[in-house]
């Protein structure tokens, strides 16, 4: 790529923009001016048919997608899981065995087809999966939306990045993500975060004054894709696009990295190592323990084989990736992005939860209901953004409102398809425009009369921002922030169309009237202003000395939702804490309309507060048990308590919307980004975007994320406890001496895919239990496999696994022939082995029933609330039958038709793992009930 630096120029010495895709020209070296001259454009923008033009030359401004492995590379990498390698392995070895054997048993030839044919069908479902969880992660990642603003034919538009061509005038300010190389404009204390680029954090100032050539990333009228504005405002024009930018140099390198896996996929993969190493041991062990009897050396190979495939979970992989990515599309139907699957993990043990008031509490809807001017307070009638709605006495507050409207950079947007008004900008702001027009003030046509020459731009240090305007001769500064704030700068206020001194006796008024206002609940915003020495004077000037015109009370009303989410997150045994800029009692006010403060008494921390305690300080009062409210704070204040959270051992959620939010995002351990409100640089920093900004949707995707690693244990003990029912009688008979296996390798198989497979995916989509949110978070040092878990696969497979160990040895013993006189094809053996893969078959029917939930009896549930999972249990009972009565599958895995007795007795040993879980869960009820008694005596 060139350099910012060089000269690019086409006829008549101008610079050429479509000498190449993504060119930089020599812009930095040429003052602000001669910019739009150089790259063909103007002030007033691109028209729209140029605009157009040099899209189709340059193409989207978007990255080129990092190169996916080819389909045939994605499906032969599912041979590579552990499992498949173990099972592949074991194909191979059991083709040498039917080579060797003499005379050749068919039936070994079958087994390691079958072995294969599992490696293959494993393959193709997890390959399947994969594919469709990639489409679905590029579709659901189109929804956030990433958009910028533009001038196009002289008006600003919200436009879709992706639409950005060279030449174009875009606007920045605090919050926003660079979305191409610009080449700053205007630039009002506008000051960039490069870290993407270049490794340094620090805020790096921008100016719109030439500079000398240099390497592109010195230039410090350039602003650069993927990094992030973090103070201040300006207009830029853009010189490259998509892959023709630095940051387009550096992500095809990082597009290559191998992607990292998460704790969830390393638990699993441990547990692979585990149960395959098991299986391999079980099986030495067996084959030696069966070598002193003489059988020849390759049956008892197959028979340990039968036994290390019987502890082989073929369909794990399979069935993990179905529910994870089953409950991602939940999640995203609740509008809840998750883009990393750590998300999915840590929401179930989430502790706590810190959140915004603005736009995640509340509606984001900010309506002006009070103005306070002259002593009195004025009504305001009307709700939204449309600009309809009266003043009382608009004569009165005319001026405030006309101060407070100049001193804004949002822009209302009047109903177009949306079929409402909407605010371009800050929603305060929109509010204060709103309410302007409502008293009959013209704001464009006062600031054509009162041009805006400099910025101070908002800031969460100082909670106010400052625009200097030309006024006739002379120059006014106009100022709106928090009254606490800008009281403390003024020295006079407007009474009744006079100017008088701010004595102490009327400061005490306006923080009277202001307390007034926030403790109804209202957002509080005061307005000054001052004559100034010129049209850039000192930021120190601009903001002292100020004239107090008045004060405006809005509203956000809360959401209706979020009072039901707020109860739901305290049954789970999650705090809430509400972190906000606002005014102590107006974040009481709301908090109690929501739930948040139930007490007379809550906690409230002022970021002032915060800044005079040391980190043991700290720590004590957060481990009061008191109700907790973070008021006039800062990001940085937010970053601290989620530090000092985290150092608590508390696992913290945290929201926010802004690119100072970013550093507390990535630190949390769930980083909860609004998609509708918040900017680009949140977005990316968060592990989960909120697509309606709503706190319902964070207790919903808690719910959910608590229901997918459940439904992850409810398979594990549904395919778990059946390998324990298929190798208890296979153990059986090696110590009672028996010299058939009870079950071979190739029923095994029959089983884990045949009948286990679906019953399995279908619990991965089981909906959450309904006390899901009335237990307390799980550790996240709670392994996967846990005692619990292990503790009731053992129960489960145990109880399944002596049933059809007896039911094999009953059958056995009532034909009255001795052990020594069985063969393969002797038809009681034959109707025995198919007694027990029948009887793991049915036993595996109500073990899925069991598993469903883990205190709730399953009658309660509902027995027809999973109907796939009946489905799939009928079907692997179907199959069975088949298997039984089919002469074609009854030479395949030697089997014998059963009779109706033997299917009535073995229904009944079946339901056994259902009836000792149901009274096993009626004691934990009961054990409970009792703890809960003796608490509260």
């Amino acid at each position: 790529m060139m350099s910012v630096g060089a000269n690019v120029t086409g006829p008549g010495g101008r610079v050429d923009p479509a000498t190449r895709p993504g060119a930089a020209p020599a812009v930095q070296e040429l003052p602000a001016g001669d910019v739009f001259t150089a790259l063909d454009t103007s002030p007033r923008g691109l028209s729209a048919a140029e605009a157009r033009t040099r899209l189709d030359r340059y193409g989207a401004n978007e990255l080129p997608r990092s190169r996916r492995a080819s389909v045939w590379r994605q499906l032969g990498a599912q041979f590579t899981d552990l499992f498949a390698m173990v099972l592949i392995v074991a194909s191979g070895i059991t083709f040498v065995a039917y080579e060797l054997e003499q005379p050749r048993d068919l039936g070994t030839l079958q087994l390691a087809f079958a072995i294969l044919g599992v490696v293959v069908l494993n393959a193709v479902i997890g390959f399947a999966q994969e594919y469709s969880a990639e489409r679905t992660a590029e579709s659901l990642q189109a929804m956030v939306p990433h958009t910028c603003r533009a001038l196009r034919d002289g008006e600003r538009l919200e436009l879709p990045v992706r639409e950005l061509v060279p030449g174009d005038v875009v606007a920045v300010e605090a919050g926003d993500a660079v979305s191409a190389d610009c080449r700053a404009v205007e630039a009002h204390e506008l000051s960039v975060n490069n870290a993407p680029l270049t490794g340094e954090s620090n805020a790096v100032g921008r100016t719109a004054e030439p500079v000398a050539a240099g390497p592109p990333l010195e230039a410090r009228n350039c602003l650069f894709m993927g990094t992030d504005v973090v103070a201040g405002s300006g207009r830029a024009v853009v010189f490259a696009t998509g892959a023709g930018t630095e940051f387009g140099k550096i992500y095809r390198l990082a597009a290559a990295a191998p992607r990292q896996k998460t704790p969830l996929q390393r638990q699993v993969a441990s547990m692979a190592r585990r149960v395959a190493g098991a299986a391999l041991a079980i099986g030495a062990l067996l084959f030696a323990v069966r070598l002193p009897t003489g059988e020849p050396l390759v049956s008892l190979f197959v028979f340990a084989l039968g036994v290390m495939v019987a502890l082989v979970p073929e369909g794990l992989p399979a069935t993990l990736s179905v529910s994870l990515a089953i409950g991602v599309r939940r999640m995203a139907r609740r509008h809840a992005l998750i883009k990393r699957l750590l998300a999915v993990e840590a929401l179930g043990s989430t502790t706590v939860i810190c959140t915004d008031k603005t736009g995640t509490l509340t509606q984001a809807e900010m309506t002006v209901a009070r103005v306070w001017a002259d002593g009195l307070l004025h009504p305001v009638s009307g709700v939204g953004y449309a600009p309809v709605g009266e003043v009382d006495d608009p004569a009165a507050v005319r001026e405030p409102l006309r101060v407070a409207g100049l001193c804004c950079n949002a822009r209302l947007v009047p109903p177009t398809d949306l079929k409402h008004w909407r605010v371009l900008g800050d929603t305060t702001e929109g509010a204060l425009l709103v309410v302007a027009a409502k008293a009959g003030v013209d704001l464009e046509a006062a600031e054509a009369a009162t041009p805006r020459v400099t910025e101070f731009p908002f800031d969460s240090d100082r909670k106010l921002m400052t625009t200097v305007h030309r006024s006739g001769a002379g120059h006014h500064a106009y100022a709106k922030g928090a009254p606490s704030e800008l009281l403390a700068r003024c020295t006079a206020i407007e009474w009744q169309g006079e100017r008088r001194p701010l004595t102490e006796e009327t400061r005490a008024a306006v923080a009277a009237a202001s307390d007034n206002l926030a403790s109804q609940g209202l957002r509080v915003l005061a307005a000054a202003w001052r004559e100034v020495s010129g049209p850039r004077p000192a930021q120190e000037e601009a903001e002292s000395g100020l004239t107090l015109l008045g004060l405006v009370g809005m509203l956000d009303p809360p959401r209706p939702e979020v009072t039901d989410a707020v109860g739901a997150c305290r049954r789970a045994g999650i705090r809430i804490v509400m972190v906000t800029g606002d005014h102590p009692l107006t974040a009481e006010a709301v908090a109690r309309r929501v739930g948040i403060v139930l007490g007379p008494t809550p906690l409230v921390v002022t970021g002032a507060r915060l800044d005079t305690l040391d980190e043991d300080a700290l720590d004590a009062r957060l481990a009061e048990p008191s109700e907790l409210l973070l008021c006039r704070v800062s990001p940085e204040h937010k970053m601290r308590v989620v530090t000092a959270f985290q150092r608590r051992g508390e696992v913290v959620a945290v929201t926010g919307d802004g690119a100072n939010d970013a550093p507390a995002l990535k630190h949390a351990d769930i980083g909860v980004a609004m998609g509708a409100s918040g900017t680009d640089v949140a977005r990316e920093a968060a592990s989960m975007v909120l697509l309606d900004d709503s706190f319902a949707s964070i207790a919903t995707a808690v719910r959910l994320g608590r229901s997918v690693y459940q439904n992850i244990r409810k398979f594990l003990v549904y395919v778990f406890s059946s390998n324990i029912g298929e190798l208890g009688p296979i153990l059986a008979a090696t110590f009672a001496g028996f010299p058939l296996v009870p079950i071979s390798a190739v029923q095994i198989l029959a089983i884990d895919l045949g009948s286990d497979v679906l019953p399995a995916l279908a619990l991965g989509a089981e909906p959450p239990e309904s006390d899901v949110m009335d237990r307390p978070p799980r550790s996240r040092r709670e392994p996967l496999f846990s005692a619990a878990v292990v503790g009731r696969i053992l129960f489960l497979g145990g109880i399944q696994a002596l049933g059809v160990s007896a039911m094999f040895f009953w059958h056995i013993h009532s034909s009255g022939i001795p052990f020594g006189d069985f063969t393969e094809d002797d038809p009681v053996y034959r109707e025995a082995v198919t007694m027990v893969q029948a009887g793991i078959v049915l036993s595996q029917f109500f073990v899925s029933l069991a598993v469903r939930t883990d205190r709730q009896s399953v009658l309660k549930a509902g027995l027809l609330s999973n109907p796939m999972l009946l489905a799939a249990g009928f079907l692997g009972i179907a199959f069975m039958v088949a298997i039984s009565y089919l002469p074609l599958l009854q030479a395949v895995f030697n089997t014998a038709p059963l009779a109706a007795g033997d299917w009535a007795l073995l229904a009944g040993l079946g339901v056994l793992p259902l009836l000792a879980d149901e009274a096993r869960k009626g004691w934990l009820r009961h054990h409970r009930a009792d703890a809960r008694k003796g608490v509260n005596r």
